[in-house]
């Protein structure tokens, strides 16, 4: 259970032990993080207990992996249904990826307990500013470490992407309800989308669900990136551009090609590969104002049989499929999800991203041309621009083994 809106989270939880009045709810409040503690708190028919924990190596993430999961793994088998009330500061995919990925006492938790699926709580009379804006986590009084360098856009989206039941729990007027519903369709279309008072027993404890919902699983680098067919009609001022091309991109251009990503834009997401980089895939996504490529893995292209082998069959079968005679299965594809943008924005946008492409006399001048190209790029880059940095071990997107 998830979403900035605290007292919309609230709702839904006292729904949620409303439907199942024994379920049990752990919560880790981070509102005091900065000073290097947490607070865990567990609510049951009968209790309701504070505890506090000490911050694990000055770490978040350490911290809740050490007690999160071992709380978890105490509660496995002693009760039918755990809710997990999360900080509004923390991203459920990172929480999901940790349940199935992460052992504790030898074992993941997934394997132990059926992971139902994410629900996320949406004030439709805030959601969208924020999730356009370029507010940092303070401003709007999240916690957050001094390195946290997340938007509060950022965190929005990332709520709302992963979540399996959208919640409207605020008092929108029918304008602002339409709008940010339209964006939300967009952007999780397989979540079911519905007001907290029209939602049944079934829905709010997940036992009915989109027939491809996440239910807690990340997507993978090479996955769709148009996953649960979204609608392609503008509605609301909400439009999709799928921009899809063979040839690399000119990385200064496409560098000067940030800018068009970043104003009306709610979400990019996508993979690119620079002419400066023929090995490489990469990783772009922004949400508001904040946009960052990173590395995602290497190319089929030119790998031998055993890497062919390594990776999912889903991902060998759109290689294949999609294979070009000069290129392999190097492409871009960028999925640009915009909320205040015309039919003319959106076209500048497609047209900005295909001015940044190697021309004709450019791709012909070959392989060893291109990795000349000057390139303002890191390993990871964000915009608006700060210094180039070597990605965090394990915070980029893994290339699938």
């Amino acid at each position: 259970m998830t979403g900035l809106d605290r007292p919309g989270v609230e709702r839904v939880i006292a729904r949620i032990r409303a439907a199942d009045p024994d379920a049990v709810v752990v919560h880790h409040d981070l509102t005091d993080v900065a000073r290097g503690l947490v607070r865990r708190r567990v609510r049951d028919r009968d209790t309701d207990t504070w505890t506090e924990i000490g911050l694990a190596h000055g770490c978040v993430s350490c911290t809740l992996r050490e007690d999160l999961l071992p709380t978890l793994l105490s509660l496995a088998g002693r009760t039918r249904r755990v809710v997990l009330h999360l900080d509004p500061a923390l991203e459920p995919e990172q929480v999901c990826w940790a349940l199935r990925h992460v052992p504790v006492a030898g074992m993941v938790l997934a394997e132990l307990v059926d992971l139902r699926g994410v629900v996320t709580a949406v004030d439709a009379g805030t959601w969208l500013d924020d999730a356009t804006g370029d507010a940092d986590l303070a401003g709007r009084g999240l916690a957050g470490l001094p390195d946290d360098e997340r938007t509060l856009a950022q965190v929005a989206v990332a709520h709302a992407e992963f979540a399996d039941l959208l919640m409207h729990t605020g008092t929108a007027d029918a304008w602002a309800h339409a709008r940010t519903d339209a964006v939300l369709a967009r952007l999780a279309p397989t979540a079911v989308r519905t007001r907290l008072a029209e939602v049944d027993d079934d829905l709010v404890l997940l036992r009915r669900a989109h027939p491809q919902a996440r239910r807690g699983t990340p997507d993978q680098v090479h996955g769709p990136l148009l996953r649960g067919a979204p609608p392609l009609a503008p509605e609301c001022g909400a439009r999709l551009l799928v921009f899809s091309a063979r040839r690399p991109f000119h990385p200064d251009r496409l560098h000067e090609a940030f800018d068009l990503l970043l104003d009306g834009v709610v979400r990019v997401r996508g993979r690119v590969w620079l002419a400066t980089r023929p090995d490489d895939v990469l990783w772009l996504e922004s949400a508001g104002q904040a946009l960052r490529i990173g590395g995602a893995g290497e190319w089929l292209a030119g790998r031998d049989a055993e890497a062919w082998e390594r990776v999912p069959a889903e991902r060998r079968a759109l290689a294949a499929l999609g294979w070009h005679p000069r290129f392999g299965d190097r492409a871009q594809d960028v999925v640009v999800l915009t909320h205040a943008l015309d039919a003319d924005g959106l076209d500048a946008v497609d047209a900005g991203l295909r001015a940044a492409l190697l021309t004709d006399a450019e791709l012909a001048a070959g392989e060893a041309t291109w990795r000349a190209l000057p390139d303002p790029f890191g390993l990871r880059h964000t915009d608006p621009c700060g210094e180039p940095a070597v990605p965090e071990s394990g915070r980029t997107r893994a290339e699938e083994s």
